[in-house]
This record gives C-alpha cells, sequence and structure tokens, in this order.
C-alpha cells in the first residue's frame, strides 16, 4: 500500500498490479495494515480523523474522529479489529473497537521515544505514562483492555520501553541524562537495573535478540554492551575505534568505478539508456588491508542532539550476528558474531549509512546510504545493487518483505520494489 495526496493505492506485492484505489477526506500521514491484512488504516493528523479500509469488502468504511482532542499517533492492536488513538498532548489513549463499537481510554500516556509497546504474541500492551511528575509503567490485557498491572519505575525521565520476544520480560531505559535500563517481569517486579557508568550522557538505543536470550544496549560512550538474560549481567563489551586492527576482521570497502560501455553501441545523439549509463557512477567493494582508518566525524559539542555513539543497532533472524552503527563514524556498519562475540565485518561506505535492515529469514543485511544503490551483505560475502531506471532514486529507507523473497526501497518521492531470486535446494 502507498498514498498519494489523499488517495490510497494497494498493488499486489509479487506483480504490482493495482488492486484497489480508496479516496480519504483529506492527505494521509500515516498507514497501517491490521495484522491480518484485511483492513488498512489511514491517519489524518491535521483533521483528527482516523478512516479504515476493507480489501474484502471496498464498499465498507470506517471513519474515527477525535474532535478536539486532536490526534498525534495511530496504530493497530495487534488482533487487528482494535485501534489506539492518542490524542494531543498526550492527554489520553483511546481503544476504539471495530466489532463492538466499544471505546476504552488509557489516561497520562507519556510522550517518549516508544511509550506504546505489545508483546509480539499479541496478548498484552505496555504504556509508559507520567503522572505527578513521576513515571509509571500500566500492562493491559488485550483481549478485554483490562489493567492488569500498575508501577512507579526508578526513572528520572522514563526514554522508552521494550518486550523481549518472548513476552516475559519488560526492557525500559532512562533519559540519556541518565544511564540506567531496568527489567520489569510481565507482574510489575524490578528483576534488575543495569547502569554502566554515572554522569556522562547514557542509552541511546537498544535490541532484544530474537531469542530473547540477549539485550543490547548502544550508549553516546561509542559502545554496546550486551547482557544475558539469565543473571542480566553484562557479557561483554563492544568497542567501535576508528582503527580496525585485527586480521581476523574483514573490511569491505566501497570504491567507485567507471561504467564500461560497448563501443559499438555509440551512437550520437546517445539513446536515453545510453546516457544514463555512461554518466552514473557505478561502485563496487575492495577487501581493504588491515589496519584500516575509518572516516571519523568529530561532534559539535555545543549543540543538542549529538552525532556520537550507538544510535542504530539490529540482531540477525537467526540470533547469529548483530549489526551496529556508531554515530561518529557514520559511513560504516559494524558487523558481530555473536556466538565469538567478535567483530566479523566492518562494512565502509562512501556515504552516510541510511538504514540497514536484517532480512526476516536468514542472516542477510541491507543497507542504503542515500543513493541508488543498495548493498547486500551475508557470510558468503557482499554486494553492490544498482537501482535501475532514469533519474536520481536516492534510497533513504527499505522494508524486507516477511518471506525474505523482496524488499521495498523507499526515496522521498517514489518507491520500488526489488526481488531476490531464490537459490534451488
Amino acid at each position: 500500500a502507498s498514498c498519494v495526496q489523499h488517495r490510497l493505492v494497494v498493488r499486489d506485492a509479487s506483480s504490482l498490479q493495482l488492486l484497489q484505489l480508496y479516496t480519504c477526506l483529506d492527505q494521509i500521514q500515516y498507514i497501517e495494515w491490521s495484522s491480518d491484512s484485511l483492513f488498512i488504516l489511514c491517519a489524518l493528523y491535521k483533521r483528527g480523523i482516523v478512516q479504515v479500509w476493507s480489501l474484502e469488502q471496498p464498499a465498507w468504511h470506517c471513519r474515527i474522529d477525535e474532535g478536539s482532542a486532536g490526534l498525534v499517533a495511530s496504530c493497530w492492536s495487534p488482533d487487528g479489529r482494535h485501534i489506539l488513538n492518542t490524542t494531543e498532548f498526550h492527554l489520553r489513549i483511546t481503544v476504539w473497537s471495530l466489532c463492538t463499537k466499544s471505546v476504552s481510554y488509557i489516561k497520562y500516556p507519556k510522550a517518549c521515544q516508544q511509550g506504546v509497546v505489545f508483546t509480539k504474541d499479541g496478548r498484552y500492551v505496555a504504556v509508559a505514562e507520567r503522572r505527578d511528575c513521576k513515571d509509571f509503567i500500566s500492562i493491559f490485557v488485550c483481549s478485554n483492555w483490562q489493567l492488569l498491572r500498575h508501577f512507579e519505575t526508578e526513572t528520572q525521565d522514563l526514554s522508552g520501553i521494550e518486550w523481549a520476544p518472548n513476552g516475559c520480560v519488560l526492557a525500559a531505559w532512562d533519559t540519556c541524562l541518565e544511564y540506567k535500563v531496568l527489567l520489569y517481569s510481565l507482574d510489575g517486579r524490578l528483576l534488575s537495573s543495569f547502569r554502566a557508568y554515572e554522569w556522562p550522557l547514557g542509552v541511546k538505543s537498544i535490541a532484544w535478540s530474537p531469542s530473547s536470550q540477549f539485550l543490547a544496549i548502544g550508549s553516546f560512550d561509542e559502545k554496546v554492551r550486551i547482557l544475558n538474560h539469565v543473571t542480566w549481567k553484562k557479557i561483554t563489551e563492544l568497542d567501535h575505534p576508528a582503527t580496525i586492527a585485527s586480521k581476523k576482521t574483514i573490511v569491505y570497502k566501497e570504491v567507485e568505478k567507471s561504467p564500461t560501455v560497448d563501443t559499438e553501441r555509440l551512437s550520437f545523439p546517445p539513446t536515453r539508456e545510453l546516457a544514463s549509463s555512461l554518466f552514473s557512477t557505478q561502485s563496487k567493494y575492495d577487501i581493504s588491508q588491515v589496519p584500516v582508518s575509518l572516516q571519523y566525524v568529530k561532534p559539535v559539542a555545543d549543540r543538542a542532539n549529538p552525532k556520537v555513539g550507538v544510535g542504530m543497532l539490529a540482531f540477525s533472524a537467526d540470533n547469529c550476528f548483530l549489526a551496529t552503527k556508531n554515530d561518529n563514524i557514520p559511513n560504516a556498519v559494524w558487523i558481530w558474531d555473536i556466538r565469538k562475540l567478535k567483530l566479523s565485518v566492518v562494512l565502509e561506505q562512501l556515504c552516510t549509512i541510511q538504514c540497514f535492515q536484517w532480512d526476516p529469514c536468514q542472516p542477510r543485511l541491507a543497507v542504503c546510504t542515500g543513493t541508488s544503490r543498495v548493498y547486500l551483505w551475508s557470510p558468503a560475502g557482499c554486494m553492490v545493487v544498482q537501482v535501475p531506471g532514469e533519474g536520481d532514486f536516492q534510497i533513504v529507507s527499505l522494508s524486507w518483505h516477511s518471506s525474505g523473497d523482496s524488499m521495498v526501497l523507499l526515496s522521498k518521492d517514489n518507491f520500488c520494489v526489488c526481488y531476490l531470486e531464490r537459490e534451488e535446494v
């Protein structure tokens, strides 16, 4: 699904054939599929309205108007039959049921980085709250929206919460001014508290491994600390130095190459296809000899939100690898072997890393850097894929299909679908 102004366009994922075209009341700011792909939610934040469309019954539609309360966020519940709307100034979250048309309210939701999170099985939702100048977490049962647990957190200014994939542990982390990660059980007991240091800027990013065995914490001191799920103690600390010296680490460096043109095909004036191939720069990967010095950017100390520390991290689907990005070294992706707790590979790009995401089915990483190329790494090696087409298609974000057979590549105004050939077994 994609939106153009006030129109919602639904296409077949394999053929891109147009399936449905819906017209909303105003410009669409956000779209989201229900978990069973039967409904699509369209949020019109400027109007405070959510419109819902059905794929099975195109004539059916639903309109939710928050009125004077306004609307700043909207999302589906895991069952695909309830919608959670957050009003302006985070006064409340309204839970609308598509089946019974009933409404429930959750008061005092906190405006933070990640304040509403569902367990992977969809049974529970945790909501970060702020009342009387204190932080709280409420856990609700999604089947009937009854409150299961409500407890105060030992934080100065709660920044975000994240469930472990098994739904047994909830991680909560404090503001970047205070390094503190708290781990709570489903019944609200504090299992453990982790603090790596006291005074400098603290936690910047957090990621659970798919098996729930490891919690990776990226911080402003350019390190990743990994906690284990048995004692919740640190098992290792992963550094991001500007110089790679270990001979056991492979450094793939992206280098530009001049395009090769068949002289027999040259004509004047050149065809549009030939002209674009003549003037477009191509690139490939070379293996660099260690030691390798990476491009290091010194952060501006007197500005808010400095470009420093580990801002992106993600585990592969098989738990074997962890990909990280240190914002001081914006052109590099670091890939760590979790089985050995060692740095395995560094991808050194020509441009700043915009986004990376693991294939949901196998250890294969896709990276984009705001150019018309997408980069793929797997334990077998890595490659550069040029997006064909006219004009400059600058990829700023990407998203894998759940099967791992294709991915959507997004620029500011367009998108395209990249299909990957499945290996014959």
